[in-house]
């Protein structure tokens, strides 16, 4: 028989654990789906670190690589104080590099070894002396700079060194005389001339069982004026004033046998910027 709207109405209420509802494959879904898309992204990050780990960072200043290890944001600048990583040139004459590209970077890697030929022994015997300035000087102004230094390294020159009036050292002893770059800069660059200050430091004195002038270090800017001849930046002019010189350090002299065995055993360097 129905029952009337007037009826009391029956409720059947299940137990709580049946109540709920049971995990189904299909609700499990979404998280495999999670963990899957999380793997991929990982995979990801993995494989372009691992492709990116020993790739050099591009200067976008002058177009070289430069190390990793800079500073966030350095590379959207040039660095001016750090070395371009750019070979040396190759080509030399009497032991001195040229060649040097038509580049501000070539100009200042032409100063650099310019001034290590301006500061070499060589400087104290003529005749070594005008192959220098033969193999660094502009044609145009080489009679000019030839007796300019000539009035500079003369037999009084020589002695205050330990020389004698040929530039040689006494039997027995070693002469040193090397210069250092530490750094260079451009303080006025042009396409046919420019002017380059190379800051060094240098060593000075005679070696040897008698001597009385032992090695002593200098600090000095030499800065270097040069003409493009067309193929490679020779100088024009040169100036020195002294400094800057850091403080001494808290060292050990060297022996004056451990000095003129390592002018003997450590060549020099051809720089680059």
């Amino acid at each position: 028989m129905p029952l009337s709207d007037d009826q009391p109405h029956t409720r059947t209420r299940l137990p709580v654990a049946e109540q709920t509802a049971p995990v189904t494959g299909r609700q499990a879904r979404p998280l495999r789906t999670l963990l899957t898309v999380l793997g991929i992204v990982t995979l990801l990050v993995v494989a372009v670190a691992v492709a990116n780990r020993d790739k050099p960072a591009v200067d976008r200043g002058n177009g070289t690589t430069t190390s990793g290890d800079r500073a966030a944001g350095a590379a959207a600048s040039p660095d001016r104080t750090a070395a371009s990583g750019q070979q040396p040139v190759t080509t030399t004459a009497n032991g001195i590099g040229t060649g040097y590209p038509h580049t501000d970077q070539g100009a200042q890697s032409a100063a650099a070894n310019y001034a290590v030929a301006l500061g070499s022994a060589d400087m104290f015997r003529t005749d070594s002396r005008r192959t220098v300035l033969t193999t660094i000087a502009d044609p145009t102004v080489l009679p000019t700079l030839q007796a300019r230094l000539d009035q500079a390294f003369t037999p009084e020159t020589n002695a205050r060194y330990g020389l004698d009036a040929q530039g040689r050292a006494p039997k027995g002893q070693t002469f040193v005389n090397r210069v250092v770059p530490v750094g260079t800069r451009t303080t006025n660059g042009a396409d046919t001339a420019t002017r380059v200050d190379v800051w060094c430091t240098g060593l000075y004195g005679i070696t040897g069982e008698g001597s009385v002038i032992p090695v002593t270090q200098d600090w000095y800017t030499l800065t270097v004026t040069m003409r493009w001849t067309g193929s490679d930046w020779k100088l024009t002019d040169y100036s020195r004033a002294a400094g800057p010189a850091p403080l001494p350090a808290d060292q050990q002299a060297a022996t004056a046998k451990e000095i003129a065995d390592a002018v003997q055993q450590f060549g020099g360097f051809r720089y680059a910027r």
